[in-house]
C-alpha cells in the first residue's frame, strides 16, 4: 500500500503525518490540508505570538468580556470541564505559575514568596467566566492568563485527524513531538499500531539508551505522555521542573512520567497532565473518568529515588526500578 510521509514545524515541535491508501496524489493533497489546519491553530493558540486570539484574550479579558471564535469557545468549555473533573488537576490558567517559577521563556528559579502568593491568587477555571450566548469569555481577576500549552498539540492533531477523515484517509499515524500520536485505522499488513513509551537514559547510567517502559497497541486511538524532562534548575539540593502543579502552585516532584491512551487527542493530552500532577496516587481517579482509559504513571520513590510504575490497562516493563500494574 502507498504510504505519503509529511512534515511540518509547529507549536515548537515537529509535526509529522504517515499517510497510507492507494492514491497518494489524494494523500499529499489531504495531509497538506491538516497541516495548513495545526498551522492556522498555531496561529490562534500560541502564548507567544502577540497576534493570537488567546493573546488578545489574555489583554483584554479581565477588563471586559472578549468574544472568541466559537471553535476557540468550545475549547475552552471542554478545558474547563477537564478541569472539574481532574479536581485542578489540569488547568489551563497555570501561566501565572510557570511564568512565577521562571518557565515561561527560561529555565526556571525560585520565586519570591509574595510573588507566588499573587500567582496562586489568579489560578483556577472558577475564575474564567465563560457565556455561551455571545461566545463571550471573561477573566475575574486582572493578572490571570490562559496556556493552552498542555491542550493544544493534542487538540490540533484532533482536528488534523477529522480533516482525514473527511478526505477519505482511512489508515495514518500522526504525531506532534513526542507528546502526542494519534493513530487512524491501522498500518498495512498489521492489526493494530505499536507505540514505544521510553524513558531516556538515567542520569550516571552506562547505558545510554532509551529506558522501555511499555508498548501500547493503537487503533482509532491517541496516546499522550506527559514527562518532567526538559527545563529544569536545582536550589538547594532540590531539582524543580517546569510541570506546576496548579492546585500547590509549585513544581511536581515525585512522577516523572505519564501516559494516557483514548480515542480523543485533546483528553490524553490533558489528561496525561492531570495523571503527571497527581501522581502514582490520582492512577485509580484518573482512569476512572473515561470508560476504557489505558494509562501509566511513574514515579521516585521517597526512599531511595528508585523509579517505580504503576499502570491501568497497559503491561509495563521498566527496568529501572519496581514495576506494577492493575486490571
Amino acid at each position: 500500500m502507498p504510504t505519503v510521509t509529511l512534515a511540518r514545524h509547529a507549536m515548537a515541535t515537529r509535526f509529522e503525518l504517515v499517510l497510507l491508501g492507494d492514491d497518494p496524489v489524494s494523500l499529499r493533497a489531504a495531509g497538506e490540508e491538516a497541516l495548513d489546519e495545526i498551522e492556522r491553530l498555531e496561529a490562534q493558540l500560541s502564548l507567544y505570538r502577540p497576534t493570537s486570539e488567546i493573546a488578545h484574550l489574555n489583554a483584554q479579558a479581565a477588563v471586559r468580556p472578549v468574544r472568541v471564535e466559537p471553535g476557540l469557545f468550545r475549547l475552552l468549555q471542554r478545558a474547563k470541564r477537564l478541569s472539574d473533573e481532574t479536581d485542578g488537576a489540569f488547568d489551563i490558567t497555570v501561566g501565572p505559575l510557570v511564568r512565577c517559577w521562571g518557565f515561561m521563556g527560561g529555565t526556571g528559579q525560585l520565586p519570591d514568596a509574595d510573588a507566588l502568593a499573587h500567582a496562586r491568587a489568579v489560578v483556577g477555571m472558577d475564575l474564567v467566566e465563560l457565556d455561551e450566548a455571545d461566545f463571550t469569555v471573561r477573566f475575574a481577576k486582572p493578572g490571570m492568563m490562559l496556556d493552552l500549552g498542555a491542550l493544544g498539540k493534542g487538540y490540533a492533531l484532533e482536528r488534523a485527524a477529522a480533516l482525514l477523515r473527511e478526505a477519505g484517509v482511512r489508515n495514518a499515524l500522526l504525531h506532534g513531538g513526542t507528546s502526542t500520536v494519534c493513530a487512524l485505522g491501522k498500518p498495512a499488513e498489521v492489526d493494530v499500531w505499536k507505540v514505544a513509551v521510553e524513558l531516556p537514559p538515567q542520569e550516571g547510567s552506562l547505558d545510554q539508551r532509551p529506558l522501555p517502559v511499555a508498548v501500547v497497541p493503537l487503533v482509532n486511538e491517541s496516546l499522550s505522555v506527559s514527562a518532567v524532562w526538559g527545563k529544569a534548575f536545582v536550589a538547594d539540593g532540590r531539582t524543580y521542573g517546569h510541570v506546576i502543579d496548579p492546585r500547590l502552585g509549585e513544581p511536581v516532584q515525585r512522577a516523572v512520567l505519564a501516559a494516557v491512551a483514548l480515542p480523543s487527542a485533546t483528553e490524553t493530552d490533558a489528561l496525561s497532565t492531570a495523571l503527571l500532577t497527581s501522581g502514582p496516587e490520582g492512577l485509580e481517579r484518573i482512569t476512572a473518568l473515561r470508560d476504557g482509559m489505558r494509562a501509566l504513571v511513574i514515579a521516585r520513590e521517597e526512599l531511595g529515588g528508585q523509579l517505580q510504575a504503576v499502570a491501568k490497562g497497559l503491561t509495563v516493563s521498566l527496568v529501572a526500578g519496581e514495576c506494577g500494574s492493575r486490571g
